[in-house]
């Protein structure tokens, strides 16, 4: 069944192409993408699967493909939200959605995992167990479609779950894995400092509160160089500083945003009980008021090792020519909400090089001239067409 998986998959690379171009053209923000729903929605008609949709408070759509045979459940889970970016590529399958682009690959994902589902799907008498399909919406924005989908419930009785994400620092034939700790937990924070209003000339009589913001902004980064294990990873920016005014006029209300990354809950746990014991002490030092609002958007992401140890060797048994390399990557303090998944359900989390052809340095995902080579495509449906393989024990 491998070998017969690897051929349909090698057949159709192009309709892979052609999905992913059309969902490139069409994209839409996370938690509005009715359209792309539906898109997947009906390529899954007159299949014999269980279709599940608007999962997680939102547009997800879980397929739920039962074997010849009961057996263990896995799940596959691909994200399909775009971002709020005016492209900047000059590819003929511009996105026609202005401001609107899959700058992470997004479009890609979906594409995979619909001709992989679509190929499990015609193979599932030779199953012994369960796959269930995760086309998820709003990876993008927090509390993410991931959170939704978990709390839902409709994925207690899954064994275990994998997915991947292309990203453009190797060449399409390249699979990265990292055990453990892997992707950063994001943390949102908005502080609104209140003093008293004033004029320049007589400071005295005025509290100002960007004297006391500012005090806050360097203040803060000892946070991370005081508080934290300096064999632990931590970051705090500072993205947002509203406090433009009159030159001569002191201002009485600045309101700031930040972003923090964690590689581990401790640490996240830390830098919470820390920023908030700073943002008391700004109160009692320069006798201002404080409103903060701070939210742990996603968790650090954890490939369980044992999930993981199987995956890599299940990918380094491969023999085939369009997996050229498999190799350990490096933590990332990008954040992912696939990390609520591994909170409950032990996976794996991997990645799949996509860099463009003749190209030095590729532009990251997120950014508006961000490309791929769609290579890529096939060589994320055989790695996890492989995996799927390897767990159920298929040859």
């Amino acid at each position: 069944m491998r070998k017969q998986l690897m051929e349909m998959l090698e057949a159709r690379n192009d309709e892979m192409i052609q999905i992913r171009r059309y969902l490139h053209e069409n994209p839409e923000l996370s938690f509005k993408e009715e359209k792309t729903a539906q898109y997947i929605a009906d390529f899954y008609k007159g299949k014999d699967v269980e279709i599940l949709r608007n999962a997680g408070d939102g547009y997800g759509i879980i397929v739920t493909i039962k074997g010849g045979k009961p057996g263990k459940t896995i799940a596959l889970r691909a994200d399909f939200d775009a971002l709020p970016i005016l492209e900047e590529t000059d590819v003929p399958f511009k996105s026609k959605n202005e401001g609107v682009m899959h700058a992470c690959g997004h479009d890609a994902h979906t594409a995979y995992l619909l001709i992989l589902a679509d190929c499990l799907i015609q193979l599932k008498d030779s199953i012994e167990g369960t796959i269930k399909i995760i086309h998820q919406h709003a990876e993008e924005a927090p509390p993410g479609g991931a959170k939704g989908i978990v709390e839902s419930g409709v994925l207690e009785d899954v064994d275990n779950i994998y997915g991947i994400h292309i990203f453009p620092t190797h060449q399409a034939g390249f699979v990265g894995y990292r055990s453990e700790y892997s992707l950063a937990g994001r943390s949102f924070f908005k502080l609104i400092i209140k003093g008293k209003g004033g004029h320049g000339s007589s400071p005295h009589l005025a509290n100002d509160a960007i004297v006391a913001a500012s005090h806050f902004v360097t203040a803060v980064q000892t946070v991370i160089s005081r508080r934290i294990n300096p064999f632990e990873m931590g970051v705090i920016t500072i993205g947002s500083f509203d406090g433009k005014g009159t030159f001569n006029v002191i201002k009485e209300n600045v309101e700031l945003e930040g972003d923090i990354r964690y590689m581990t809950s401790e640490t996240q746990q830390i830098i919470e009980k820390e920023v908030k014991r700073m943002v008391k002490g700004i109160e009692e030092e320069f006798g201002v008021q404080c409103k903060l609002e701070y939210k742990a958007d996603y968790p650090p992401l954890y490939n369980d090792p044992e999930v993981t140890a199987n995956v890599v060797a299940s990918l380094n048994n491969m023999d085939d020519p369009d997996i050229k390399e498999v190799g350990e990557y490096p933590m990332l303090s990008g954040s992912e909400d696939f990390a609520y998944y591994l909170e409950k359900i032990p996976g794996c989390f991997f990645f799949i090089g996509c860099k463009p052809k003749g190209v030095e340095e590729a532009y990251f995902n997120h950014h508006p001239k961000f490309d791929i080579d769609e290579a890529c495509l096939l060589v994320a449906a055989k790695s996890v067409g492989q995996v799927v393989c390897s767990y159920y024990g298929l040859e």
